[in-house]
């Protein structure tokens, strides 16, 4: 069995990093992996594939700063190309980036089965791209991999029940997997000279913030006014739209450069809180028991916010204040499988491939 494996962001690399490492446990499965290239500067890119053991990509189609129209059409094209030459039986997308979209349609339209890891998710907001990439790749995919049972109730609200599975979250085993390696390889709290629990992570990249004025403005006036300091990777595209929309980096704020996985780890295991606008880290906050703050007006990982372990404050410079100094409590459970994701997405795939 071949299997053609469609990668462009960080999250993706992370969840890959632990399929690929399954499939390399089968002698009858071939992968071939395509980077798209959404996400390529060395921070964001390469240092996942060197530091996560994740084969080099077959194929990088080098595609990135550019509309999402622009982005999603260039892909399908590049992505189209190998598939008609590489005819595998199945390709994997994951989560909801163009690149997830770019590569479900180009398989669906030459009649190729599309398994999605991270199927079944809503945030029910129709204005993040997110979403509608979400939306149609669950539409046109054979295996729906799901990574918790809301994810499942989620299509069958859509009336798609056929081929859905509930299979855990494939970042929890990779949370298990690199955390150990993570203490004994990082030394970032050292290099940045800051205490556990002494700080709050940050990040900030979602379109709907960093092409907001107002809302940007707002996030990062509470940051500065935080009760400890914060330290947040900074995006490149949020480093872009600060300096236009002049909005200063000052008090509490201790910006950084993209980190890699291992480090981020670290960083988030000895965070007091995180404050964060990406999907991924909300989880990431849960599996090492950190509280999390959502800079968003609502989640695609409503579980989180119903356990108390996530708290939504849209971009309120108010409630963003209050949350960053009040203590959250919560209780951690198994709410995203056992950390066997990957060996059930294999065998899942391998069950249903004719």
């Amino acid at each position: 069995m071949k299997i053609v494996t469609i990668i462009g962001a960080r999250p993706q690399f992370i969840k890959a990093s632990m399929v690929s490492r399954e499939i390399s446990k089968h002698d009858n499965i071939n992968e071939a992996i395509i980077h798209t290239g959404q996400h390529f500067d060395k921070n964001m890119s390469q240092i996942f594939f060197e530091e996560m053991g994740i084969p080099e990509p077959d194929y990088n189609l080098n595609i990135h700063s550019l509309s999402h129209g622009a982005m999603t059409g260039r892909q399908i094209e590049g992505i189209e190309e190998v598939l008609i030459k590489e005819n595998p039986d199945w390709i994997l997308v994951y989560g909801d980036t163009n690149s997830t979209l770019a590569g479900a349609l180009a398989a669906a339209k030459l009649q190729i089965p599309v398994a999605h890891v991270e199927a079944g998710l809503r945030s029910f907001n129709r204005n993040m791209p997110e979403e509608i990439n979400r939306i149609l790749c669950d539409r046109v995919s054979n295996l729906l991999l799901c990574p918790s049972e809301t994810a499942v109730k989620n299509l069958n609200n859509e009336g798609i029940t056929e081929g859905v599975h509930n299979v855990g979250d494939v970042m929890y085993d990779a949370s298990l997997h690199f955390s150990q390696i993570a203490e004994n390889k990082s030394n970032i709290l050292e290099h940045l000279n800051i205490e556990p629990k002494q700080y709050i992570l940050a990040t900030v990249h979602r379109q709907e913030n960093t092409d907001d004025p107002i809302r940007l403005t707002n996030i990062f006036s509470a940051f500065a006014e935080a009760p400890l300091p914060i330290v947040i990777p900074m995006h490149p595209r949020t480093k872009k739209k600060l300096a236009e929309y002049n909005i200063s980096i000052n008090g509490q704020i201790k910006p950084i450069d993209p980190v890699g996985y291992l480090d981020m780890i670290m960083l988030e295991k000895n965070a007091q809180k995180i404050a964060t606008d990406s999907g991924g880290i909300q989880k990431e906050a849960y599996f090492h028991g950190v509280p999390c703050i959502t800079l968003r007006d609502e989640t695609e990982w409503t579980e989180l916010v119903d356990s108390g372990a996530n708290v939504l404050v849209g971009n309120s410079r108010k409630k963003i204040s209050e949350v960053l100094e009040n203590k959250i409590i919560f209780e951690t459970h198994e709410i995203y499988g056992d950390g066997q994701s990957a060996n059930k997405i294999i065998e899942t795939i391998i069950k249903h491939n004719i």
